[in-house]
This record gives structure tokens, sequence and C-alpha cells, in this order.
């Protein structure tokens, strides 16, 4: 059987490396053109990607695969993910792609599809493009071969679209903004969507050459652009991920401001205003405890899911709640955008700013967090440490001493080859003495395991029939 190619977050790895190569392509986006084609109507697809070289190679693969299934191609060149969402809607296309790897290095890329609502594929629709993956080619005749374009005005039409998250009025006249744009999808527009409202923009992070996205810059690195907030005296600093689509907030004292303390913020303010729907923040089980306990002393209530972005929005949209999000900062505002979008966040930030007059520390040192270690464990494509008992059985014994007082979520990355151990409570002395114990003990297990099956594989071949015209010599 054909391994599962979609993960959480779409399909995602190294290029040119299995699933991320061009032949999987090819067939990917035939299979989602075959899927989402509709009889008796025009049928189009958006592809934008973010600033890596191997967009190139995944952007003509799947031009080709698209167009040879009838379906015109709308091509966007880099842009944010939030805004193929957006265009996918307004364009009315069956289907949406972005090719990015999001916040991964530069060596890996991914394909994220969206629906003809805007919103990222459901597992029933993946499944269904897994399926037709294994089924033959089926091309429509020459007369019928689809079209490609490259669409003018894509920036302008999302920066437009952006500023309609802001109250009118909001000017951002006066204040400094360091933006750090990653050297990603949002490298152009960022900054002059900052600085059409008015601020003083100093930019890092908008240089890209193709191979420097995310190089030590955006959400996950906060050392240089805190230390840039600091170096020119800035009010606030927005840094965003590589197809923009998380944001990490640093204030003008160069403290981090992370997922959270943003989520926080933003469903006070919706409360105040009577906007936040069922006076609910959809979120996963990563959050910060001190998170909920500020919330409920606001009359809001969390609800918890696994982690991923998906499955934030897929509890939002069954339950008509209207925000959600991650501590990563990946925040879907639902009244306003289909997914993460980190430049709408990041101006709900600067608009509290404006109205309150308050600094960027006031506004967004809004509860004091727990104490929280995170180590993520790398492991190779074959190794299930969690499913060692000597593993589940630590985690069992180490959840039991947290108990109510603190948390334990151990658990595989959705897109990178990783095992994620996040910890938190009030002692930071016991959690980074539990975590460490705990990578100490998976590593083992990984070792061992990979030992069994080593051994396992030999015993098999021993047992295996000769092959036909091979016979036993005895001597």
């Amino acid at each position: 059987m054909r391994p599962q190619i979609f993960g959480i977050n779409g399909v995602r790895g190294k290029a040119n490396v299995w699933p991320i190569t061009a032949d999987v392509v090819l067939r990917l986006g035939q299979a989602a053109g075959q899927c989402f084609k509709r009889s008796g109507r025009s049928n189009s697809v958006v592809i934008g990607k973010d600033t890596r070289v191997s967009g190139y190679m995944i952007e003509t693969a799947l031009t080709a695969d698209f167009a040879s299934v009838g379906m015109d191609v709308i091509l966007t060149g880099p842009l944010p993910t939030p805004a193929i969402g957006m265009l996918t809607r307004s364009l009315r296309a069956n289907l949406g792609v972005m090719i990015s790897a999001s916040h991964n290095p530069f060596e890996d890329n991914g394909i994220k599809l969206f629906g003809p609502d805007g919103f990222k594929l459901c597992d029933a629709e993946e499944t269904a493009i897994e399926v037709l993956l294994e089924r033959p080619y089926d091309v429509v005749e020459p007369s019928l071969i689809g079209r490609a374009r490259r669409i003018d005005g894509a920036a302008e039409r999302y920066i437009n679209f952006s500023q309609q998250a802001l109250p009118r009025d909001i000017r951002l006249d006066g204040l400094k903004v360091v933006m750090d744009a990653a050297n990603g999808a949002a490298f152009r527009m960022a900054p002059n969507l900052i600085w059409e409202l008015g601020a003083e923009v100093i930019q890092i992070g908008t240089d890209h050459n193709e191979r420097n996205i995310k190089d030590n810059l955006g959400s996950s690195a906060p050392d240089s652009y805190c230390a840039k907030v600091l170096e020119v005296g800035a009010d606030i600093g927005i840094a965003l991920d590589g197809d923009a689509d998380r944001v990490i907030v640093i204030d003008e004292k160069g403290k981090v401001r992370d997922g959270d303390q943003l989520m926080a913020l933003i469903a006070e303010r919706l409360k105040s205003q009577d906007c936040l729907a069922g006076s609910t923040l959809v979120t996963t089980v990563m959050l910060n405890m001190g998170l909920e306990q500020h919330l409920a002393g606001h009359g809001i209530a969390v609800d918890r899911t696994k982690v991923g972005d998906r499955y934030v929005m897929e509890r939002m949209r069954a339950k008509k709640y209207n925000l959600g999000g991650e501590q990563s900062g990946h925040i879907v505002m639902d009244d306003i955008a289909t997914t993460g979008d980190g430049l709408i966040v990041g101006l709900q930030a600067l608009a509290a700013m404006v109205e309150t007059g308050l600094s960027a520390s006031e506004i967004l040192a809004r509860f004091e967090p727990l104490q929280q270690v995170i180590r993520n464990i790398a492991i190779d494509r074959s190794s299930t440490p969690l499913e060692r008992p000597a593993v589940s059985a630590l985690i069992s014994e180490m959840t039991a001493a947290l108990g109510d007082k603190g948390q334990l979520v151990v658990r595989p990355s959705g897109t990178r080859l990783l095992i994620s151990v996040m910890a938190q409570g009030h002692d930071l002395g016991l959690l980074q003495k539990m975590t460490l114990d705990l990578e100490r003990v998976i590593r083992a297990e990984t070792v061992l395991q990979q030992r069994d099956q080593s051994w396992a594989h030999e015993i098999h071949s021993l047992k295996q029939p000769m092959a036909d015209g091979a016979r036993s010599v005895s001597t």
C-alpha cells in the first residue's frame, strides 16, 4: 500500500525527496483537478507560492497537471497563504493551492489545498484525492486542455482586503514598526501595508534570494527582530513566518509576545464588543494554562483540539465559533479570513495600541504564563517510539506527578520527523528534568526499536524459501 501523502497541513517534506518530487506532484495535481472539476462550467485553480527556489519546480508541475485535466490555471507568484484562500473564493475558482513549507527550513516545501469556499480541505476531501492517486490517468482531449495565466494586482487585492480588517478611522501615524517578513511570501506587501496605514516601517527579512527564507528570521527566530526593535527604538515589532499565516509580536522592551497573548487580546476585544461567538476561544492542547485561567475570569471558555490549525478550524466551523488559534501565532479570525493570517492578526495589536493609547507591553501582557519547556526530538521515518511500553509508562508517571497543576503533551509532529515534548507548570527545574528524562528514554527506545527491526528483517530473510533453481549443498 502506498504511504499516505497528506499530513495535518497538506503535503510537506524535503524538496526533490518523496513526496515532494515532480512525479508525485504531477499525480497530485491531476487527482485534485479530477476531484474538484465540475461539469457544465468553466474550471479554474489559483496557485500561489512563497519564495523557495523549489517553488518553481512544483508550480510548473502543478500547472501542467491541472491543464491536462481541463482546468485553467491562475498564477499569483509569491503571496501569503491567507491571500490564496481569499482569492480562491473571490475568483470563484474550484480549488486553491499554496506552495510553501511555512516555518520549515528552506530545503523543505509543501502543498496546501483550499476548496472553493477558501477553506483548507477536510480529511474526507484529502482522502478522495488519495484514492484518485491510485487510479489511471484521466486527461482531456486536446481541445479541452486548460490555459495558464499570471494574474495582475493580486498583492494589491490582498492589501485592500487586509486593510478592511481595521476600523476605517484607524491610522498608524506616529508609530515606529519593525516588520520582519522572514524573506518569505509577504516580503513586499507586509511593509507596504503597514506603511500605507501611516506608520514608519523598519524592514528586515525582505531581501529574499530564493534560498534564504526563514534564514534566522521570522516568527520562529526571535533574536534578530528583538534586537532590531531595541536598536531602533521601535514601538512594536511584527514577525511573520515563511507564508505569513503566523505572527509573533515583540513589544517595545524587546520581549516576545506569542500567540497565546495575542489570542487573549483579540478574545477580550471581541467579547467587549459582544462579537465573540459562543464566548469561546478554540485552541489546541498546547495552550498555556495561564491563558485558560485568565480567560475564565473574563467569562470566556476555551475549547481544546488536537494540535494543528486544520483541527482548530474544523471545530470553529462545526460549532460556529469565530476565533481560534495556536500558541505558535497561527490565529484564525473567521469573520475576516478563512485561515490563519499573520498580517491581519498583527493589525489587531496595532489597532489596540491606537485605540487605547497604551504601549505594546501594556496591551500584550494579558496574563502571567505558566512555565513551559518544549523539546523537539528528531526521529527517522520508521521509528514509533511513543508505542514503546517504557515511553508510555514514563509519560503516565509524569502526567500523574503534574496533576491538575501542570500538563505534559507528547506528540509526533505533523510536518517534520520529530517528537515534540511540552511540559508546563510552576516549577521550571522540575519541567526541565522531566523533559530531559523523557528525551533520553525516547532516544534509547528508538535505538532499541531499530535494532529489533533489524533482527526481525534478518530472521525473515533466513526463513525465505530458496529461489527457483537453487539447491542446498551438503559437505
